[in-house]
């Protein structure tokens, strides 16, 4: 079996790291690359540290509108259909990506695997929603992460090739934090940044939903941060970089520490290390969750419901007052975690299993 795997982003890329060690005993895999994150520190570390498969394709998309991207992306994805000739597509999550190789694949009849299918945050607003929403509805597996999941697409009246698999970023998780905590260079990361385990909050903001309010936005999450008693750790995206850096100049924070994009080992590091994480991520929220740090989600809507519960993840509007009380006093309940969701951390391996028994 050929298996055609479309990435694009950073999550894509941890995602693949696991599904890929798992296919490789029973297909041919190639990579495509679309490009989407192209900064070195979004995406070659990832490739490098994770021992990703090289893309045997980079298409150079780069940024751009969401149509121009997503046409450019369907454009080079089908010129490599037509030349790879697969047996299946294999897409993940919720970008521009996953939709342009999703749409490549089923025009040319070719059967789509969706990984972290059924997620909805029931927001039509957000790219990601969109995408994900189109992409399950012309896939012939999908592959669910949660049981909610599983209850969103049946709502939906799509029953067919439906499998909870359980997620692959536990299985990733589970795999590469133990690494990492054994490895001198990537622990260092704590004294290059002049913090110490649970003496600090990290943070991540990239989503359009933030960006897009501009400066006022960023401020008023920065004045929210500038309160928190600990400081504030930020690998901070380059879309969001030229804003965070005006915010700081303009009102001159102190509890705010910027830093350039971290490889994923020195994340999971600093995830696990932080006394809390704020974030506009979807996977980051969940990783939060599997390594029982409490998280405040900086939107108003979450596709990943199960962390709500106990208060281990709360929903925060992008005000000051809010993130801040969100911040400071939400005490998470310990017995809310008895029951795991997200599955037994063998996902990949189910994939993979499915997969190799289907047939032309």
């Amino acid at each position: 079996m050929k298996i055609l795997t479309v990435v694009g982003a950073r999550p894509q890329f941890i995602k693949a790291s696991v599904v890929s060690r798992a296919l490789a005993p029973v297909a041919d895999e190639v990579i495509v690359h679309t490009g989407q994150h192209y900064d070195r520190n979004m995406s070659d570390v990832f490739f490098e540290e994770l021992n990703i498969p090289k893309p045997a394709y980079n298409l150079g998309v780069g940024s751009g509108s969401h149509g121009r991207q997503t046409g450019e992306m369907l454009i080079k994805i089908e010129e490599v259909i037509l030349d790879e000739k697969p047996d299946v597509m294999l897409v993940y999550g919720d970008t521009n990506s996953t939709l342009a190789g999703a749409l490549a694949a089923s025009k040319l009849h070719i059967p789509v695997a969706h990984v972290e299918a059924g997620l909805r945050s029931f927001n039509m607003r957000m790219p990601e929603e969109q995408n994900r929403v189109l992409t399950d509805h012309i896939s012939t597996w999908l592959f669910c992460p949660t049981e909610t999941a599983v209850k969103n697409l049946n709502k939906e009246n799509i029953t067919r090739g439906v499998d909870r698999s359980g997620d692959v970023m536990l299985d990733s998780v589970l795999h590469f934090l133990k690494l990492a905590r054994s490895n001198p260079q990537k622990t260092a990361i704590y004294g290059q940044l002049g913090i110490a385990p649970k003496q600090y909050r990290l943070a991540t903001l990239h989503r359009a939903e933030t960006t897009d309010g501009g400066l006022d936005a960023i401020v008023r999450i920065f004045d929210a941060f500038e309160k928190l008693p600990q400081p504030v750790v930020i690998p901070i995206h380059p879309r969001t970089r030229p804003l965070a850096e005006e915010a700081i100049a303009k009102r001159g924070y102190r509890n705010i520490l910027l830093t350039d994009p971290v490889g994923y080992l020195e994340m999971l590091l600093l995830t696990s290390g932080a006394c809390q994480v704020l974030t506009d991520s979807g996977g980051l929220q969940k990783e939060a969750w599997f390594m029982e740090v409490p998280c405040v989600t900086l939107r108003g809507e979450t596709e990943w419901v199960e962390t709500l519960e106990g208060g281990w993840n709360v929903l925060a509007k992008l005000e000051t007052d809010d993130i801040t009380r969100k911040a400071t006093q939400t005490v998470p309940d310990a017995g809310a975690r008895e029951r795991m969701p997200f599955g037994d951390g063998r996902a990949s391996e189910r994939i993979a299993s499915i997969l190799s028994k289907w047939e032309a």
